[in-house]
């Protein structure tokens, strides 16, 4: 067959097959132009789930009358003009194929008026051939009506999922688009009948109803504020605390100077965040603001704009990992929300933790050596022994790291309240105990309600944090191979290797490139002794490769300190004294993540007076 040529029609129809997957693919071109427009109303009416209709209305600017057949026209737009507009492109769309793309596939009208004209004009496009503009009476702005879509590529349409389905796709898509657009008013009808509002959003107040309108009217009362500032990037928006985590990773909104995108290297740093906290299957929730600089990234990756690629693809993934590493971290049990969220918190009763700024210090409370490592009188091992036990038979306190800043139980203790709970109003956060349930439960009494505390998973956070800590202080200890290792990796894995020896070996892993796909392991850290080293090694160059960081070493480290913390806490069934509770709860006010266990379980819940009254049916 000779080589000739495409007609238009048939390369606009193959364009819309990388563009145009269903009606909800209609649905974000066209009110991404509205957006990019500086429409401050769309109105969006579908029919038959945007198989017979899709009709999009805005206030924007409109088009000019001479301007209308090049709107439709393949590669044609008004969003860029150099490859220099390309590298910085801040605009929602930019190739210039949508609406040739929508033509080619439906019966396609666009009604127009522009900002400076007295009249309105229309243009029709049936399978791609063109009608003359005519005059049309149409408010400033535009229109969009896109009927019987797919009717000339009946394949395609086979394809299409139940009517329900689609308008859920649909309904799905402005939701997030209105979470980006929060001052843009946004209206949804379906057959007739208003389905959505999102009314626009004029101060932080409003736009966290309109985030409570997508993800749920709890979401509020569960989610972190997180704002933060550095090497030139911002991160703003919500995430879940990890006990409004899901089983499914539905609600994850992520979104990069206005465009929500899927990205690897953004998922990967979340799940590192929430990696200490969050339950095992289970998937945080999260409404994020990325803003970068347009140079440093490329959204020309992908047909539909979905996934982006980062110019500092290791720069932003740590940015985004310390950020909400910390503000996870802040996450104090018992922490009331800072001054600067009161507005929110008071109409949601949410949290809200700001990365770039430290939490409200906790109320001091006279401590004895002793009572700072909450040993609450329970008869138990030192934690060195565990990590004998761990390390085998041979092993011994004296050569594992762990024995240098393992915490040691000491003799049993009576501490003294700091405060008498019926002298003064200075209540600490989560109260004074006043009884403990079963041997497994603390209740205490706050200013709020009644507070509930699992006594074992609240002291296993305590003394993991403390581990964690103690390693970091103390001084990393590695051992040297008695054999070297010789592993078999990719290319990439070894140039990986090689680029990041130094930050390894800080860690007690040292390794050295033996050729082309090889690498030497000659040391690795002392408490990982036992372990699979070539196994090790392949994961964590994997992850050095993918993502330019690696978190695998401290990983593994803080599973080995996880499983000690849970032998070393206070069991289940023991018997605690008043002063021992309060000591835990003191102790719980002031550990970074207290509110969840080292396997991502709560430690305490508060019931509220309002709870507690509700459930005995008083001032009814």
């Amino acid at each position: 067959m000779p080589i000739r040529p495409l007609p238009p029609e048939l390369i606009n129809q193959i364009a819309a097959g990388e563009v145009i997957e269903r009606p909800a693919s209609v649905v974000k071109e066209l009110v991404e132009n509205s957006i990019d427009a500086g429409a401050r109303r769309i109105e969006v009416d579908i029919e038959q789930g945007g198989v017979r209709l899709i009709r999009v209305r805005d206030d924007g600017g409109g088009i000019p009358r001479d301007e209308l057949p090049l709107a439709v026209a393949s590669h044609a737009t008004s969003k860029i003009a150099s490859f220099d507009d390309l590298e910085r492109v801040a605009s929602m769309g930019f190739r210039g194929e949508a609406l040739a793309s929508v033509s080619s596939v439906a019966r396609f009208s666009l009604t127009s008026r522009h900002a400076g004209q007295d009249a309105a004009w229309r243009i029709e496009v049936d399978g791609g051939k063109y009608t003359d503009a005519r005059p049309a009476q149409h408010p400033p702005g535009t229109t969009i009506e896109v009927r019987d879509l797919f009717y000339n590529v009946p394949a395609r349409r086979k394809f299409l999922r139940a009517e329900r389905t689609e308008f859920a796709h649909i309904d799905d898509l402005l939701k997030s688009l209105a979470l980006a657009r929060e001052g843009v008013d946004i209206r949804l009808s379906h057959n007739g009948k208003p389905v959505r509002l999102l009314k626009p959003a004029r101060d932080e107040h409003a736009a966290l109803a309109r985030v409570a309108e997508v993800l749920g009217p709890e979401f509020p009362n569960h989610a972190l504020r997180v704002e933060h500032e550095a090497a030139g990037m911002r991160l703003s928006g919500w995430v879940g605390l990890p006990t409004a985590s899901r089983s499914a990773a539905d609600q994850q909104y992520f979104y990069v100077n206005g465009r929500l995108v899927r990205d690897r290297i953004v998922a990967h740093a979340v799940r590192q965040a929430y990696a200490d906290v969050l339950f095992h299957g289970r998937h945080p929730v999260f409404v994020l603001f990325l803003d970068v600089d347009p140079a440093g990234v490329d959204v020309n990756v992908h047909p539909a704009k979905s996934e982006v690629r980062f110019r500092e693809q290791r720069l932003i993934h740590d940015f985004l990992f310390r950020t909400l590493h910390e503000a996870l971290a802040q996450t104090r049990a018992g922490a009331a929300p800072q001054e600067t969220a009161a507005p929110v918190a008071a109409a949601f009763g949410g949290y809200e933790s700001r990365a770039s700024q430290p939490m409200p210090s906790m109320p001091a409370w006279p401590q004895s050596a002793s009572q700072s490592r909450l040993n609450l009188g329970v008869r138990e091992e030192p934690l060195a022994d565990y990590a004998t036990l761990m390390g085998g038979a041979n092993a011994s306190p004296s050569n594992n790291t762990l024995a240098s800043f393992a915490p040691r139980p000491s003799a049993a203790w009576s501490p003294t309240l700091a405060q008498d709970p019926e002298q003064g109003d200075d209540i600490p956060p989560l109260g004074y105990a006043i009884a403990q349930l079963k041997n497994i439960y603390v209740l205490a009494e706050n200013a709020h309600g009644l507070v509930l505390v699992d006594m074992h998973a609240a002291h296993e956070r305590i003394t993991y944090e403390k581990l964690k800590n103690g390693r970091v202080t103390a001084n990393l200890r590695s051992q040297m191979m008695l054999v070297p290792l010789s592993i078999a990796v990719s290319a990439k894995e070894a140039a990986a290797a090689e680029e990041h020896a130094e930050a390894l070996a800080d860690w007690g892993l040292e390794l050295s490139r033996s050729g082309p796909s090889g690498v030497v392991v000659r040391r690795i850290p002392s408490l990982l002794e036992g372990a699979d080293v070539g196994q090790l090694t392949r994961d964590v160059l994997s992850e050095l490769a993918a993502h330019g960081s690696s978190r695998r070493l401290e990983e593994l480290e803080n599973e080995l300190l996880s499983t000690m913390a849970c032998h070393g806490s206070v069991r289940a069934g023991r018997r605690l004294g008043i002063p021992e509770m309060n000591a835990l709860l003191r102790e719980m006010e002031a550990t970074e993540r207290s509110g969840q266990c080292n396997h991502g379980r709560p430690t305490w819940v508060q019931l509220s007076l309002a709870e507690l009254d509700k459930l005995f049916l008083r001032g009814r």
